[in-house]
């Protein structure tokens, strides 16, 4: 049977015909006490069309989301180091039958620089990517590249946490990779339906599925606090998928006492070299995806929820009101692609070293300043993991609605540093008049705004990297 039992993800759907309108209020109305809803419940709500109640599912995401987390997001970019590759992924640009590909591994100069131009447009959490093969240094490939972006500092300061997606590891080869001090270990299981995985993964270490979603459980049993889930929709039917999904958060919630700190939910982009990935063979609509995104935020509510560059500005904008707590912001998917690329590269699916075309190629500032005027606010903040509220602990904060009293005093002080160093005039007086504004309305205790008005005064002076 495995990790996961297919025949039970199957039946669950098999039972979740059309919800009756009081059901689904019912259901909603569990939801709101923060505790999430079982698998059963959720798939029900997925079975929602009526425009009143998708109404009802979005405004209780939107009322989940902002009791744990409050209205931050927080941003972060990839920074792909490689694109070898031993795999044959259908979707994917750096699929190893890909000849057209530009292959290339960074030097350890070249991550620098990479990570240099980073921080140079504010940016102080990355999300390190590799290719499923390194060079012939092997994984001591990956340690040095976190060691190189950690030592990387300039003027304008310093990458603060790394999280890493790469291969799957063995436990001993994830206790070396805990040891480099990253913070989320993330990996997508593609797709969870078998056969169709099976098919799409025709060759190399990929291709076994097993092996694959086993990977949290060595995760955690290599002394991992955090890891991140996640599925490519357009794979396979979609409501399989977040069954799937669920019931793998249920066996990580039962063996290790913790669910998944993050879930992502990209959909397929168009990639050179991978014709697949151009006619989906199961497409996920926008009206699904904002009904997904909804109804994770109300079946695992402490989770953070990621939204990355694939999706255009539009749809980006939308799901900040449905749950999504996390964003990657002035993406690229290449290696190099921050020291030499562009905008309209990053957005081409004819590119030939990029893993996918993006959606959103706007530069940070322009996603921060979409950000703020839609009354959200931007954070950087890596408190959690410095501080060791991580794992059960931070759980034990979320599950309750009590993180975002630990969150918010830091997404401001984070977001105070961007304004002074990197916001042009328009963006730093409406980013102040924000936090001002979240600091009378938001922060109960009288102590609290004075100490968060102090640390505000000194970073005004020069000081940084103050967290509470």
């Amino acid at each position: 049977m495995g990790l996961l039992d297919q025949n039970k993800i199957e039946a669950t759907l098999a039972e979740c015909g059309p919800v009756h309108i009081n059901r689904a209020r019912e259901i909603l109305a569990r939801g709101r006490e923060l505790k999430g809803v079982p698998p059963g419940d959720a798939i029900a709500l997925l079975s929602v069309d009526d425009p009143a109640i998708l109404s009802e599912i979005f405004e209780t995401a939107h009322h989940i989301k902002d009791a744990i987390y409050g209205n931050r997001l927080v941003l972060f970019a990839p920074l792909y180091i490689s694109n070898l590759c031993d795999n044959d992924c259908a979707y994917c640009a750096f699929r190893k039958a890909n000849k057209d590909v530009v292959r290339r591994a960074l030097t350890q100069e070249e991550i620098l620089s990479e990570t240099l131009a980073l921080i140079g447009e504010g940016q102080k959490r990355v999300l390190l990517v590799a290719g499923e093969s390194y060079t012939d240094e092997g994984l001591n490939y990956v340690f040095k590249s976190i060691d190189t972006i950690y030592r990387a500092k300039s003027d304008k300061g310093n990458i603060r946490r790394i999280n890493v997606n790469i291969a799957p590891l063995t436990v001993e080869e994830f206790r070396s990779l805990h040891e480099c001090e990253i913070g989320t270990y993330q990996l997508f299981q593609e797709t969870y339906h078998e056969p169709t995985y099976r098919r799409l993964h025709s060759r190399g270490p990929k291709a076994d599925y097993a092996y694959r979603l086993e990977t949290m459980d060595r995760a955690y049993q290599g002394g991992f606090d955090d890891v991140g889930i996640g599925v490519l929709f357009g794979l396979y039917d979609w409501r399989y998928e977040i069954a799937a999904l669920l019931a793998h958060i249920e066996h990580l919630e039962k063996k290790f006492g913790v669910g998944p700190h993050t879930i992502s939910v990209p959909r397929i982009e168009p990639a050179h070299g991978a014709p697949l990935s151009y006619d989906p063979p199961h497409a996920l609509s926008d009206a699904d995806f904002k009904k997904i995104i909804a109804v994770l935020r109300i079946a695992v509510p402490y989770t953070g929820i990621i939204l990355s560059t694939r999706e255009g500005a539009a749809m980006r904008r939308e799901a900040f009101g449905l749950g999504v707590s996390q964003i990657s912001a002035g993406s690229r998917t290449n290696p190099g692609g921050y020291t030499h690329g562009d905008a309209e590269e990053a957005a081409n699916p004819e590119a030939r070293d990029a893993q996918f075309s993006l959606g959103d190629t706007r530069p940070l500032m322009e996603v921060i300043r979409d950000v703020v005027e839609h009354g959200h606010i931007p954070s950087f903040c890596t408190a959690c993991y410095r501080l060791g509220r991580v794992g059960k602990d931070f759980m034990d904060l979320a599950k309750p609605g009590l993180i975002k009293h630990n969150c918010l005093p830091n997404a401001l002080l984070t977001f105070a540093e961007y304004l002074h160093d990197f916001a042009d005039e328009s963006l730093r007086y409406k980013g102040f008049e924000m936090i001002e504004t979240m600091i009378e309305r938001d922060i109960e205790q009288k102590p609290v705004r004075e100490r968060i008005r102090g640390i505000l005064e000194e970073i005004e002076s020069g000081k940084r990297d103050i967290f509470v």
